[in-house]
């Protein structure tokens, strides 16, 4: 039985989950091992993180302008206007933000992760670094998920600032709120239970994109098709896990009471 992108069909989707499991305990055990990777682990920062800011700052401002513009009529009629800072800044932070980033991360860094492994290992790089001595594994696949890890939180960050600003816009295209006013009230709606789970969370959700698009792309098969195979799926799956990782943190985020 096929649903969708996983195929049901004798456990193949269950062997697809014992498989990715193996692969983040070999991560861990791979990680604490010598030899640390620096210089690829900062070249790797610096595509994942520097690469993408123009497309997540261009999306994080469309956003806090789209969503304080969208707002507006609802509070107008219940004649609460003036919360209108306190509830997009409030929304972006917990939510919407740190969401959307993961999500574009997934589709560009995900998918660019499986295609770029995927092109390795069809046409051999990969067992060629193996017989020579290389330890593939850490060069590859260690350094990238940990630059994911760092890098989506940094991004998310700053989508959080780009977007209240492009929130600040959207007050003012039809009112007139100061500068110091709306940030006094942005930050007097946030407390630490709204901003410290919201980053927290970010960090799954880049380690969740590094790991997925690693796996998809380190265990690419049958050619270019197969590195096409591997990057959507890459894009998908890192997707689905972001959803699934949001959903358990606000469960626990409830359990703490911290909502």
């Amino acid at each position: 039985m096929k649903i969708g992108f996983l195929n049901i069909k004798d456990n193949t989707f269950l062997t697809e989950i014992g498989e990715i499991w193996r692969f983040t305990m070999r991560f861990f055990r791979e990680i604490n091992k010598p030899k640390q990777e620096y210089e690829e682990f900062v070249h790797q920062c610096f595509w994942i993180g520097y690469k993408t800011l123009t497309l997540v700052g261009i999306t994080a401002f469309i956003m806090g302008l789209v969503l304080t513009i969208q707002s507006r009529p609802t509070l107008v009629e219940f004649g609460a206007e003036s919360l209108l800072p306190a509830m997009v800044s409030v929304s972006l932070i917990r939510e919407i933000a740190p969401v959307i980033t993961a999500l574009i991360c997934a589709g560009k860094i995900g998918s660019g992760i499986g295609a770029e492994l995927g092109s390795m290992r069809v046409t051999e790089q990969i067992d060629a670094m193996e017989v020579s001595g290389t330890n593939p594994f850490k060069y590859l696949v260690v350094t990238r998920v940990m630059a994911a890890t760092l890098m989506v939180p940094v991004l998310s960050s700053m989508a959080n600032a780009i977007a209240l600003y492009g929130g600040y816009l959207g007050v003012n295209i039809r009112g007139q709120v100061s500068w110091h006013l709306y940030w006094f009230q942005v930050f007097d709606a946030l407390s630490f239970g709204d901003i410290i789970p919201a980053i927290i969370k970010t960090f799954f959700f880049g380690f969740a994109i590094g790991i997925i698009g690693c796996f998809k792309g380190y265990y690419s098969k049958k050619g270019t098709e197969g590195v096409g195979r591997s990057a959507t799926t890459a894009v998908i799956v890192a997707s689905l896990l972001v959803f699934i990782i949001d959903l358990i943190a606000v469960q626990i985020t409830d359990l703490l009471g911290l909502t």
